[in-house]
């Protein structure tokens, strides 16, 4: 006689920017403690599906979703990792454990390990709200701070820096006091805008030498590196007119980007037509 075969859908996040306010809180403090990816995605799983483990009985565990109580060994658990369905559904087949948790499969939450290809933000820090995630109808000069602090905490791992930088991006006048969930949140934010920047004006902005994991690249830039590169922008704006410095600060960022892309562009199409040396 066949054994009953149990179906388990559970409805998981298809990424970033389809998290509540709640779950990207979540996410965060999850990566400021310090668990490891898998654990994290195992987390998340459990928390945003609502599937609970009750308790263990010999070699299973007692779980429930929604009404649901069942028993599954931890092969049939991992085996909810699995992405099966594109739909966004997690379908868990009892039979099958073994043969998921031996072949490679695509975690349902393989996303949690990159940077969000769109900015996306916590809603609120204390009574401070944010600006446009992606910067729309953003000075360039806030722009030009948050890369500076930004850039500072990638050379340094000095914590505030994070908080200088949450205090733009949530336009405070101070330095706001931020959870580890929070100060995560803040880099996240940022390196996601830098990653959509490179993408939008791949002229303007080179290769990033960092991958999606922000595990970080061996050579940053220095602060007189820095300084040189945002003075280089501003003349690059202004065309060497300093009449027209607060000005251009004071351009949303992505038109300044979208000039500066461009003057870029012209640049390297002038280069190709010059005789090489």
């Amino acid at each position: 006689m066949d054994s009953p075969v149990l179906h388990i859908d559970l409805a998981v996040p298809q990424g970033w920017h389809e998290l509540s306010d709640k779950q990207l809180r979540y996410a965060f403090e999850l990566i400021a403690k310090a668990f490891t990816s898998d654990e994290i995605k195992t987390l998340c799983l459990f928390r945003w599906s609502g599937l609970q483990v009750r308790h263990r009985h010999n070699a299973e565990f007692v779980c429930r979703l929604r009404k649901q109580t069942f028993r599954l060994t931890a092969l049939q658990i991992a085996e909810l990792l699995c992405k099966r369905e594109q739909s966004g559904a997690c379908s868990g087949y009892a039979e099958r454990s073994q043969q998921c948790a031996e072949s490679e499969v695509l975690p349902a939450l393989d996303w949690l390990d990159t940077i969000p290809p769109q900015p996306v933000c916590i809603s609120r820090i204390g009574r401070y709200r944010p600006f446009a995630a992606d910067f729309s109808e953003v000075a360039f000069e806030k722009f030009i701070i948050c890369d500076n602090l930004y850039q500072g905490y990638l050379a340094t791992q000095r914590d505030d820096l994070l908080d200088q930088l949450a205090s733009i991006l949530y336009q405070s006048p101070i330095p706001i006091s931020l959870s580890p969930a929070e100060r995560i949140s803040a880099f996240y934010w940022f390196a996601s805008v830098k990653d959509l920047f490179a993408r939008q004006y791949p002229n303007f902005f080179q290769p990033s030498a960092q991958p999606d994991n922000l595990l970080g690249g061996s050579r940053l830039p220095t602060g007189a590196q820095i300084q040189q590169a945002v003075n280089t922008m501003i003349r690059a704006l202004t065309k060497g007119d300093i009449t027209k410095e607060r000005e251009i600060l004071s351009l949303d960022t992505h038109r300044a980007l979208t000039e500066l892309d461009a003057q870029a562009k012209e640049y390297k199409e002038i280069n190709k037509t010059l005789p090489k040396k």
